[in-house]
């Protein structure tokens, strides 16, 4: 297929070359081992690990020994999660979290079910914001930790982390933040947020896959999630991989140089794939916040047809796009984020998420539009529910 163009990027985002320089570097000329420290080539990897450390830290506004190095978001969201709950578990068992999380915090609550801890869901508005009031009733004496997302890998609408970090902080309750999209999509203070833990991945900022990190402000104790050597200042055993977090760090590194520019580009071609939509499909609606949302994404609803129908045949046109979660792309299932969101079972089937990137342009936004005329015309002369409209 000579075009292709890709519309996926909350589920990965392509590698800089830059990063692949990088770790390629890495993989040649540093192989040593960075706690093999009584010889030179141990005594440089070492090096490479702790600037990268220090250009994570900086990126997010954090001190160097607050950044430990997982292999993904998902485990640090499971690390918070579960490590937070053993160490507090004396003090009380009851959790809050939203209904729109991803799973890897909605199936980590279910997890800890099983050893006596309780969650509460907090639900969310029409926009996918999380009611921050009901959150605040739901708080109890044994509530010891909270746990809400940055911004919805799906819809895309930012939370308001700020304000729950307040209401933790008053009640001396751990917060954690899974921020692996929101890193370089928003500029990130943990030390303005004041934040407890917060989750990242690397593979969201074009860097690579199998690497993520967990902010864990000083004084913060929570249980080791892997035992063995004393890597990670003895709090997350397994050693290095020292390409994967050599290549993260000089994503975040190009991220913060490049910071303004792109996120500027993403939100005029989130924008105008926004608008042109609109304009040429009827019967077509904006999921989540309207403006309060992610430079890049885009979550619409095609009333009276299915979604995993209409990327079949935008496949077929060359544009790869979702239904939603890459995390749970296998499921027929309607999206659990939309559905809390009170869009309807049958609205939530026919949506799509677009997520644009830097390579993006106003042509492949007005080769994407009308494909999607053409495709969403053709399902909807052959859906039931269309005729019956």
């Amino acid at each position: 297929m000579a075009k292709r163009i890709y519309l996926d990027n909350a589920a990965t985002t392509k590698v800089r070359p830059e990063v692949i320089d990088t770790m390629v570097e890495v993989l040649q000329e540093n192989y040593g081992n960075p706690s093999s420290t009584l010889y030179s080539i141990g005594k440089d990897a070492k090096e490479i690990l702790e600037n990268s450390r220090h250009i994570v830290a900086d990126f997010i506004g954090a001190d160097d020994k607050e950044i430990y190095f997982t292999a993904c978001g998902t485990e640090s969201d499971n690390w918070a999660l579960k490590g937070a709950a053993f160490a507090k578990m004396n003090k009380g068992k009851h959790i809050i979290t939203s209904k729109i999380e991803h799973h890897a915090i909605l199936h980590t609550c279910k997890y800890l079910k099983k050893f006596g801890f309780e969650t509460t869901f907090v639900d969310v508005d029409e926009n996918g914001v999380v009611d921050v009031e009901q959150l605040k009733n739901s708080i109890r004496p044994d509530t010891i930790l909270i746990s809400i997302m940055y911004a919805n890998n799906e819809m895309g609408s930012i939370q308001p982390i700020k304000e729950i970090a307040e209401i933790a902080r008053e009640q001396n309750i751990l917060f954690h933040v899974d921020a692996v999209q929101a890193l370089g999509a928003v500029k990130l203070d943990v030390k303005a947020l004041d934040i407890d833990m917060m989750s990242f991945s690397a593979h969201k900022l074009h860097g690579p896959k199998g690497i993520g990190a967990l902010y864990m402000k000083k004084g913060v104790r929570i249980d080791n999630f892997i035992h063995g050597g004393a890597q990670e200042n003895k709090k997350r055993a397994g050693t290095e991989s020292l390409h994967n977090i050599a290549g993260f760090a000089k994503a975040c590194e190009i991220n913060k140089y490049e910071f303004d520019k792109k996120n500027n580009h993403l939100k005029y071609m989130r924008d105008l794939l926004i608008k042109e939509l609109q304009e040429k499909i009827e019967d077509c609606v904006l999921n989540g916040h309207a403006t309060n949302r992610l430079p890049n994404n885009v979550n619409m609803t095609f009333k009276f047809i299915e979604g995993e129908s209409i990327l079949l045949w935008l496949d077929m046109a060359g544009v790869c796009a979702s239904t939603g979660s890459a995390c749970s792309s296998g499921s027929l299932s309607a999206s659990h984020v939309l559905l809390a969101m009170g869009v309807n079972d049958e609205a939530a089937h026919g949506s799509i998420r677009f997520t644009v990137g830097e390579e993006t342009t106003e042509e492949d936004i007005h080769y994407v539009v009308n494909e999607m005329k053409i495709v969403v015309e053709k399902l909807r002369l052959m859906s039931p529910l269309y005729n019956r409209h």
